[in-house]
């Protein structure tokens, strides 16, 4: 049995069957899914239904594209940027596929094999005592009657900066924003949302969120994806960079979890590549 953890698929599961070939998937095999299983690619359907099929043997966080498809089903905003989503929206399973992404962590873990995964990471400002107490607090809401409400209020860039005595929305805001958008931050933690480009792009004061010295040692190797300009390298052995642009005409990658190798498929560009925007 092998366990393998994958990058962002963004709808492209034509790409995701052809990784599977690769890494010789069987019925023994788990797969770790890093976020942002739909948009952008043209067969998000067929991604959620095929990841949701696996029951047990998947487990998914939830990155900024999966909870944005959840926002435009309980109608918290529109398909302004006229998405790949509407196959999803227009599906007649669309409610069960709905329930079981809404279900979905924003933080997994495995401590007999010494990893955790987010989406975009965790914060150095967390231990992993406070992280998952966190993507507890988002998770309880978002499998809760309050679900609709979560939506409507999960948009914006503000607060920023994380203080222990943040409440209501605009807490769970934040935290949603550093699981599922976080890139470049300060020391103190205060998130910036509008540079995306390669970890020597940080604006001026910032730093990638992985570059900065942890206040407490998670004692795990992180996995994360969101990042796609990182191409795979983080440059540090304990945080692993999943998202290698397959949505863009690159790769899609397999990472194992029992014996660290990497596999890498081609990837069909869904969508033009970017020059200075990659979210």
């Amino acid at each position: 049995m092998a366990t393998y953890a994958i990058g962002d698929i963004q709808g492209c599961y034509d790409e995701l069957m052809q990784l599977l070939d690769l890494i010789n998937f069987n019925d023994s095999d788990h797969l770790w899914f890093a976020g942002d299983l739909v948009n952008r690619g043209q067969q998000s359907l067929e991604v959620l239904r095929f990841v949701s099929g696996l029951g047990e043997r998947a487990q998914c966080v939830l990155g900024n594209h999966d909870l944005h498809l959840l926002a435009l089903h309980y109608g918290a905003t529109r398909d302004k940027r006229n998405s790949t989503l509407s196959q999803v929206l227009q599906a007649p399973d669309r409610d069960e596929l709905m329930h079981w992404l809404r279900c979905r962590p924003l933080l997994v873990e495995n401590e007999q094999l010494g990893y955790i995964m987010t989406h975009a990471g965790i914060p150095h400002i967390w231990s992993l005592g406070k992280a998952r107490k966190r993507a507890q607090e988002v998770e309880r809401v978002l499998r809760s009657k309050d679900v609709g409400d979560f939506f409507n209020h999960m948009y914006g860039n503000k607060p920023d900066t994380w203080h222990n005595d943040l409440e209501g929305w605009a807490r769970l805001r934040l935290i949603t924003n550093y699981f599922t958008r976080m890139r470049f931050i300060t020391p103190n933690g205060q998130l910036e949302f509008n540079g995306n480009g390669e970890a020597d792009t940080a604006p001026d004061g910032f730093l990638p969120w992985f570059a900065v010295r942890r206040q407490s040692p998670l004692l795990r190797r992180q996995l994360f994806g969101h990042w796609a300009a990182l191409m795979g390298s983080t440059g540090k052995p304990e945080t692993i960079a999943l998202d290698t642009g397959c949505v863009w005409g690159f790769s899609l990658s397999a990472f194992c979890l029992e014996n660290q190798t990497l596999t890498r498929c081609n990837c069909t560009a869904y969508q033009p590549k970017p020059h200075e925007k990659i979210v």
